[in-house]
């Protein structure tokens, strides 16, 4: 019995640098940057005072007011992002099973600010004056449950926690429901919106963050020996999976097919990868199986690419390691030179990002890559600074996370 196929149908999100797939796209292609100057709180006494923060982001443009104030921001970004999806694939859901539909959205953290507000109301105000919302604000399932309730979805729902991973697990996990024949479509991706007093001072203490406060766009710089931290970002990412033979049946765009996932771990440390590679490298090697593909075949890698030490020199030996010569082929690249770091909706804004370079023939460069680091070995192809027209057919998308977490997807042309 051959295996069902899975396409992507649909495209959201929101980001600092723009609030919809195709903006995002031609913002990444012309270098453009989302970092600045935190607004949304006082950052006089903090050593990073720049972020990926989305400014102006009206919620009540895709739901209710009084809807929205039950939502975290986290939240209120993945439905943003999914109600753009679910247009963008002209699902009408009153003709679908709903029990065959899903939600499963990805977040590292959840709700923080929800948290935080009620924190500080419990301290101010005493313990009889929190929200009755503060439980369903806060909790990471918030995005998936919410999602389901505006569309009226009853097939598997639920969230994956997996740091800086959490985005692209949701879409592996969504993409084996599909597979499964558990479900035939599933709203999927991940949403983070941690820039907020306690998660900025958190990244602070842990003293892994870009201090160049002078020159906020000019800070992630992945694979450049001048890095010195990453970049804090919040925003959300939401694909719209689908069997292909359902897709087809209603006439859907196709824009890309999801061909492999893997999922691995370091077991290793906490917060430091594996100096070897080894866990992103058996990643890299599970999805290409799952794929049925060969290294070779790969033409276009958007990397986790944090602008760290650490992640940029380990996840350059883990692709050698996968690819040997046609390493030194392949293009890679990492958008979070323009975007900074969205945490647990990296990956899924990534995948985007990688079905757009599909549809475009087009791959985003590596911004701020002046110099680039010979521990990431000057012979790899990082596209420094300016997007590159190429016929792409196959793309790789890695994401990793503290815990030691990998995750690998990999998309291709239909």
């Amino acid at each position: 019995m051959s295996r069902r196929r899975v396409v992507i149908t649909g495209l959201g999100c929101v980001t600092a640098l723009a609030e919809s797939a195709d903006t995002l796209f031609t913002a990444l292609c012309e270098g453009k940057s989302g970092v600045s100057s935190i607004e949304s709180f006082d950052t006089s006494a903090y050593p990073v005072r720049i972020g990926g923060e989305i400014k102006n982001f009206d919620i009540t443009k895709y739901v209710e007011q009084r809807e929205s104030k039950r939502m975290d921001r986290f939240s209120q970004l993945a439905t943003a992002a999914a109600s753009q999806a679910v247009d963008d694939s002209a699902l009408d859901f009153s003709k679908e099973d709903v029990f065959r539909v899903g939600v499963i959205v990805g977040t590292g953290i959840g709700g923080i600010k929800e948290i935080e507000d009620q924190h500080l109301r419990l301290l101010s105000k005493g313990v009889r004056k929190l929200s009755p919302f503060t439980v369903p604000r806060l909790m990471a399932n918030a995005a998936s449950g919410n999602i389901a309730i505006r569309y009226g979805l009853r097939g598997p729902n639920f969230s994956v926690v997996s740091a800086c991973a959490s985005g692209s697990h949701a879409i592996g996990e969504a993409f084996c429901s599909i597979l499964a024949d558990r479900s035939d479509i599933v709203i999927t991706g991940g949403s983070e919106a941690a820039l907020t007093r306690i998660g900025l001072a958190s990244f602070c203490a842990a003293r892994s963050l870009s201090t160049r406060n002078d020159n906020p766009r000019a800070a992630s710089r992945p694979f450049d020996k001048d890095r010195d931290g990453f970049v804090l970002s919040e925003g959300a990412g939401v694909l719209i999976l689908e069997e292909i033979g359902h897709a087809q049946k209603r006439g859907a765009h196709i824009y890309a097919e999801l061909l492999g996932y893997s999922a691995t771990d370091d077991g290793h440390h906490i917060t430091a990868p594996m100096p070897s590679g080894e866990g992103a490298a058996m990643a890299m090697k599970l999805a290409l199986t799952d794929a049925g593909l060969e290294p070779q075949n790969v033409d276009y890698i958007n990397a986790h690419g944090t602008g760290t030490e650490l992640n940029d020199i380990t996840e350059s030996a883990a692709i050698k390691t996968v690819f040997a010569d046609h390493a030194y082929n392949l293009p890679i690249s990492s958008t979070k030179g323009s975007l900074g770091h969205l945490l647990g909706a990296s990956g899924a804004v990534e995948l985007i990002v990688c079905v757009k370079a599909i549809n475009e023939s087009t791959i985003p460069p590596t911004t701020n890559l002046d110099n680039q680091d010979e521990r990431c070995d000057l012979k790899m192809d990082f596209v420094p600074l300016k997007a590159r027209q190429a016929n792409i057919n196959i793309t790789m998308s890695n994401s990793f996370g503290f815990g030691g977490h990998n995750a690998c997807l990999i998309v291709g042309k239909v």
